[in-house]
């Protein structure tokens, strides 16, 4: 397999192969919690960690690992990282531990983390893996935290409520209402909102990606009307 640059790896997690809106990876917690921006940011701040960490050690252990037992040893390397990072939430943020609930734990079924891990980490030095980790988790933390958002507000009229459950008092008052009176969308809250959203999110990449390749197609140079293209054989002096 080719070796990808540093540029390309970070290209890839942000937008070429984004875990959520192009392999379509790990959809279940995703449109499940993001009815806020502190819930996105939360879950996706545990998937981020989990990712690089995960990453990080099946890379170490490559050239150690037999074909028939490789599989349950990366399962098992991602169970231990979800468990380290539920064990932080309970003891920091143990308010949004409880509003994620069985989705924390269930980190360790998403298919974007086992997928990197089988797909590029067993299989690259601990540098480039370290890296596909990270922008992996990026590209999901971004997509989730513009979904959480956009839900919440069209479907509350708000932004950053409840920050104080992540960042801790300082961020009791970074709610955000741009609209003085303003009528709940009880709709994007639940979870066809979610498909709603995502589904919107997936277009516009796709359109931003069509816009990208018609503005890279180079025009074809016109002939000129009348000119004639004369073939020279022999020297000319």
């Amino acid at each position: 397999m080719a070796t990808k640059t540093s540029s390309e790896i970070i290209r890839d997690g942000l937008w070429d192969n984004n875990p959520a809106l192009v392999q379509v990876l790990g959809l279940c917690p995703l449109l499940a919690v993001t009815s806020t921006v502190v819930n996105a940011i939360g879950l996706g701040l545990a998937t981020l960690m989990v990712l690089m960490g995960s990453n990080l050690a099946v890379s170490l252990i490559r050239n150690f690992v037999g074909e028939s037992v490789r599989l349950p040893a990366f399962v098992m390397i991602i169970a231990s990282f979800v468990t380290c990072a539920e064990l932080l939430m309970q003891a920091y943020t143990y308010e949004l531990y409880q509003i994620l609930g069985i989705f924390i734990p269930l980190i360790v079924t998403n298919c974007a983390i086992l997928g990197r891990a089988d797909a590029f980490a067993s299989r690259n030095a601990p540098g480039p893996a370290l890296l596909d980790g990270a922008m992996m988790g990026a590209g999901f933390l971004v997509v989730l935290i513009i979904l959480g958002g956009m839900r919440e507000l069209i479907g509350q009229g708000t932004l950053f409520v409840d920050m104080h459950l992540l960042l801790g008092p300082m961020a009791s008052d970074w709610v955000i209402k741009p609209f003085a009176s303003y009528p709940d969308m009880l709709f994007m809250v639940l979870p066809p909102g979610a498909f709603v959203g995502l589904g919107l999110l997936i277009a516009m990449k796709n359109g931003i990606d069509h816009h990208l390749k018609e503005r890279q197609k180079t025009p074809q140079p016109a002939a000129t009307p009348g000119s004639k293209r004369v073939r020279v054989t022999g020297n000319v002096s």
